[in-house]
């Protein structure tokens, strides 16, 4: 109805010059003309241009004052010809309207207010502020000084009407005609199709929302990590244990029982089971040796390696420890290089900040043959870094337990503009290795890094806690790329 009023007005005329104007003459609401308008614009039947008006309307309080009177009448009117006290006065009222009553009245002098008794001033008056109210109800024109007036009261607010010119557009019909949007049978077999329009096919549109499960971050950059593992002929360690023995994570590592990161502080301890109950007794003795006498051209620790220590449960600190069983179970059998690598969440009792959470992810990689050389461990970490994008690489010294010699690794960032560490990398030491019964020759690479680093910089990620944990807003896994061509 309100589509056949706009293009059959416009048959007959030029112009729609206010459509507010002319929804009140059609009797339609404007609510609908404009709707229909807008329709009408985006198909170009017609042209339609933007009116936009300031008008008051009341506020609430306005409202009220319309319906009842301004506070300071209804206060004038309050008081008798003989006056009133004001505790009476304020009986007969309610608390805001006796309030601001009394203070327009007093402004007005209408009133004069004694210690104890009210009186009039004048007989009297006409109530303006609900007369311009009501005018401004009825829209009718109000000089600005009143205007003013009522909006410093708070009694009228400002409101943008908006509305529309319209003119024939450059597609203008009488009737629209509605564009098919499908060729179907009945379509054929009438033989109307060949005086059918057709709706334009909208290639820019965008698809219905996939309502899917979606891949979180991590679960993408972790694949594509353990694909160049596997392209670079490494083989999966088994990770399913989350709690370890003090043993396999530190004591075989050649870790003392003393170092810091023993200490409840740094590492999660558990209550029950608080301690392990089998371990292969003859390689415990061998560890007990070189912890505290040394052996394969080392001193040792020279401290009472205690068995207690090494049986106590813990939430492992990091995947190395799932490296000490592998390389055990590897000694155990005649000798065969192996390439080995893991990607799992390991635990740290620390503090959480931006950077930091006490549960992570951690990708490790090592390579045991005969005659490995820090030489080859610089050229793998190479070629494993150049297949992440990180083809600028520089190592610096450092200091690990079970690593000698160790490097950390650098990448040089061009988005940050400098060197960033992304790892950490050596050679087993032979006090760990030789224990498990591999021969003298075989040597140990191994090297490892975080896998939320390198996600946070590909996904542009500040704050660690907006990728992992109870936190993580679920639309960023909703909004992520479903793949990513390369890892730079």
């Amino acid at each position: 109805m309100a589509e056949d009023a706009v293009l059959g007005f416009l048959e007959k005329n030029e112009e729609i010059s206010d459509s507010g104007q002319f929804a009140a003459e059609q009797g339609l609401s404007h609510d609908d003309i404009v709707n229909v308008i807008k329709s009408l614009n985006g198909f170009r039947l017609v042209d339609a241009q933007d009116i936009k008006r300031e008008r008051w309307v009341l506020t609430n309080e306005g409202k009220t004052y319309a319906a009842t009177g301004s506070p300071e009448v209804q206060l004038l009117l309050a008081i008798p010809a003989e006056g009133i006290s004001r505790e009476e006065l304020q009986k007969k009222l309610p608390p805001s309207i006796y309030k601001i009553g009394c203070q327009q009245a007093i402004k007005n002098k209408w009133v004069e207010m004694g210690k104890s008794q009210v009186s009039r001033k004048v007989q009297h008056v006409d109530d303006i502020v609900k007369d311009l109210l009501i005018r401004l109800q009825n829209e009718e024109v109000v000089n600005q000084e009143d205007i003013d007036a009522l909006k410093r009261r708070k009694l009228i607010t400002p409101q943008i009407w908006k509305g529309y010119s319209v003119r024939k557009g450059p597609k203008y019909t009488p009737k629209r005609k509605k564009a098919a949007t499908d060729l179907t049978r009945e379509n054929l077999q009438r033989g109307d199709w060949k005086e059918l329009e057709f709706k334009e096919y909208n290639f820019s549109a965008k698809g219905q929302p996939v309502e899917g499960g979606h891949l979180h971050p991590l679960l993408k950059v972790r694949r594509q990590i353990q694909m160049i593992f596997l392209q670079m002929g490494f083989e999966e360690m088994p990770t399913n244990n989350y709690v370890e023995s003090s043993f396999w994570n530190f004591d075989a590592l050649f870790q003392p029982q003393q170092h810091p990161a023993r200490d409840s502080h740094d590492t999660f301890f558990l209550q029950e089971p608080s301690t392990t109950k089998v371990l292969p007794e003859d390689y415990v003795e061998r560890v007990k040796q070189v912890h505290e006498c040394g052996g394969y051209g080392s001193r040792g620790y020279a401290y009472d390696w205690k068995r207690e220590e090494a049986n106590k449960n813990l939430l492992r600190t990091h995947t190395t420890a799932v490296s000490s069983r592998m390389l055990y179970l590897l000694a155990q059998k005649p000798f065969a290089p192996k390439k080995y690598y893991s990607i799992d969440r390991v635990f740290r009792n620390e503090a959480v900040d931006r950077t930091h959470l006490a549960e992570f992810h951690q990708i490790e990689g090592l390579i045991c043959d005969r005659g490995l050389s820090l030489g080859d461990l610089i050229g793998v970490l190479h070629d494993f870094f150049s297949r992440l994008g990180m083809s600028k690489l520089r190592f610096k010294p450092a200091y690990n337990p079970y690593t000698e010699p160790s490097m950390e690794i650098f990448s040089y960032h061009e988005g940050f503009k400098k060197w960033v560490e992304v790892g950490n990398s050596g050679m087993f030491r032979p006090e760990m290795l030789r224990p498990m019964g591999l021969p003298e020759d075989v040597r140990v690479i191994a090297w490892g890094l975080s896998l939320e680093r390198p996600t946070m910089i590909l996904y542009g990620i500040d704050n660690i806690r907006d990728l992992f944990g109870h936190k993580v807003d679920l639309g960023l896994i909703k909004r992520n790329p479903i793949c990513r061509i390369g890892l730079e």
